[in-house]
């Protein structure tokens, strides 16, 4: 099941590399632009004042230049002095309108970045368990990173470099046509286009580099997270020394890859260096001939030669855009990708709240499979009336715990209908259902938080008392009262710095404080010890009572006070009833319950 999963997602992630282009992602993007539509305005504005000064400095250098080079007293002194003066304020005012536009959009960027991470974030909490269960975390979280950075590059540089390195393209090129003549501006457009050709062609080709150092990348952070999450296991087995090669041979393949990566970006630098080198030198011999000729002024050429500085150090810039672009586009195509996953499992458009009245629980012919080729569950049918304790036990792969999924709807029946008080579960909004029904699992995963903050997970917004109450409702206050930061104790990453009681007991109170009106325990006291299971027993039978419940259970002696015990095999109840009516009937449960009182179990 778990290969399935993971091929599925890869196979998403393919479709959406060919899919996402540079307008999709803009087009994705705009919505995010226009929550703050002042601030873009303001910006835009402040941009186009700063170019409009940066293409003013040199006309006024040019004045300088021609004015000192004058044999007249008053432009010698006055004229210089006057333009000194006004391409002081016109450097000053170029810089600072550009960091009044950073200032004023940096809460647009900021914000975007802010809320696709949560978007995505959110979106990943509503997919289904079958997503998770084959998702790299490691991995995920990288391509998120990576994603939401890329978006922060893609609205600060496609805003303000490429748009106004165009325009200043333009401006510059129609200055030298009308001022000089047309040779100027054919030669600025040729080394142009010959550049921006050059660019392209060589990203397109070196984007494979990008791509493959990212995803050597994301597999060496997945393996590093899944290795230090699994730390017990790796020292049960003493393959510390094995983590550590596995980890040396990612990295390695990593490392390589960025060596290619350098490499190719390096011809890439080198390839526009010389055609920037190229054209600049053409341009300036036009000049220095204009000068010889008298045509043109020494101010005509150092202005030309300011324009030609101030155009090829963004046109420069805006072949390092280019390939951060494309750098961008694959960080974000991943991210943008698990946006467009749609979940398997998904409310109807008219799915209304589930009403609870008494909390009676129906499965009807149900058939279901995580695989088409291996059917679990085959036209199951029992139900559990209002406030019955139903035990749920066979061996394992019988379904057991898969019909505890199917209940939380954490999947969708293939065939067959599922109910609760007479309401189909696939008609009722998966949150009201949800809320419904709480669990106590058989691994207990705790966050790494104080025991409170865990026990409260179950109702966020319940008071000190209620959290208090629930605690002693699962004989938790005596553990809490014996550490010495109490209920303020870390129980550090999944829950691994207490006990596997303890562990349960926080769970039970948990649930407890949910308060919800269906109980479903699945395997919940299967790896405690003999003392801590009766205690946990105690706790689970407190909170049960009056409540609907479903134990599946592997250890018979945990349901032995079931009001029913339902057996499945091969996806099928194939004997029910109390205990005693089992073990009368001398069938498989009572096989079942011989094998486990037997000493040499």
């Amino acid at each position: 099941m778990k290969t399935s999963a993971k091929q599925g997602y890869g196979q998403h992630q393919v479709k959406e590399l060919k899919e996402l282009e540079l307008m999709v992602l803009l087009k994705s993007l705009w919505p995010y632009l226009m929550i703050h539509k002042a601030r873009v305005i303001i910006a835009m504005a402040l941009l186009v004042s700063a170019k409009g000064v940066a293409l003013v400095i040199p006309w006024v250098f040019k004045h300088i230049v021609d004015a000192l080079d004058s044999d007249t007293p008053e432009q010698l002194l006055v004229i210089p002095l006057g333009f000194v003066l006004l391409y002081g304020g016109m450097r000053f005012g170029a810089v600072f309108l550009g960091e009044l536009r950073d200032a004023v959009f940096s809460r647009v960027t900021e914000s975007a970045m802010s809320k696709v991470g949560l978007e995505v974030f959110a979106h990943l909490h509503q997919l289904e368990l079958d997503f998770h269960l084959g998702r790299q975390t490691g991995g995920i979280s990288r391509d998120i990173d990576r994603g939401t950075n890329g978006i922060n590059f893609m609205m600060r540089f496609m805003v303000f470099n490429i748009l106004p390195t165009i325009i200043e393209l333009i401006v510059v090129m129609l200055i030298l046509l009308f001022a000089f003549d047309v040779w100027f501006s054919a030669v600025t457009l040729v080394c142009v286009v010959v550049y921006v050709v050059f660019s392209i062609k060589t990203t397109e080709w070196r984007t494979r580099f990008v791509k493959e150092a990212n995803r050597l990348d994301s597999k060496s952070s997945t393996r590093a997270v899944d290795s230090l999450l699994n730390f017990e296991t790796v020292k049960y087995f003493n393959n510390e020394s094995f983590e550590t090669k596995q980890y040396s041979a990612n990295l390695s393949a990593w490392e390589q890859a960025r060596v290619d990566n350098r490499l190719s970006l390096a011809l890439l630098n080198s390839g526009q260096a010389l055609i920037i080198g190229l054209g600049v030198t053409a341009l300036m011999y036009l000049a220095a001939k204009g000068v010889a000729e008298g045509t043109m002024t020494i101010g005509d050429l150092v202005m030309v030669n300011l324009y030609l500085l101030q155009l090829f150090v963004p046109l420069n810039a805006l072949g390092f855009i280019y390939r951060e672009i494309r750098r961008a586009l694959s960080d974000i195509e991943n991210m943008f990708g698990l946006l467009k996953r749609q979940s398997t499992v998904q409310d109807k458009a008219q799915a209304t709240v589930l009403k609870v009245d008494h909390a009676a629980i129906e499965f009807e012919a149900v058939d279901f499979g995580y695989q088409k080729q291996r059917q679990i569950l085959k036209n199951l049918s029992f139900s559990v009336a209002p406030g019955e304790k139903v035990a749920i036990v066979g061996p394992s792969g019988s379904g057991k715990s898969t019909i505890g999924r199917l209940l939380f709807r954490f999947y969708d029946v293939n065939a067959g209908t599922i109910r609760i008080d007479g309401q189909d579960v696939k008609d009722v909004q998966q949150l009201s259902l949800r809320q419904a029904i709480g669990v106590v699992p058989q691994d207990t995963v705790l966050f790494n938080d104080t025991i409170w903050n865990n026990v409260a997970y179950g109702c966020t917004d319940a008071s000190d008392e209620d959290i208090w109450n629930a605690i002693d409702m699962a004989s938790l206050r005596t553990f809490v009262e014996s550490i010495p930061e109490g209920v303020q104790t870390i129980v550090g990453e999944r829950g691994l710095k207490v006990s596997g009681g303890e562990k349960q007991r926080i769970a039970i109170a948990r649930v407890l404080l949910k308060n919800p009106s269906i109980l479903l325990f699945d395997e919940a006291t299967s790896a405690l010890d003999s003392e801590s299971e009766n205690s946990i027993l105690k706790a689970l039978a407190k909170m049960s009572s009056n409540k609907t419940t479903i134990a599946i259970a592997h250890r018979l002696s945990t349901i032995v006070d079931s009001d029913r015990i339902l057996v499945v095999a091969d996806g099928q109840v194939v004997e029910q009833g109390s205990h005693q009516e089992l073990l009368a009937l001398d069938g498989q449960y009572a096989l079942l319950w011989k094998m486990q009182q037997s000493p040499n179990d």
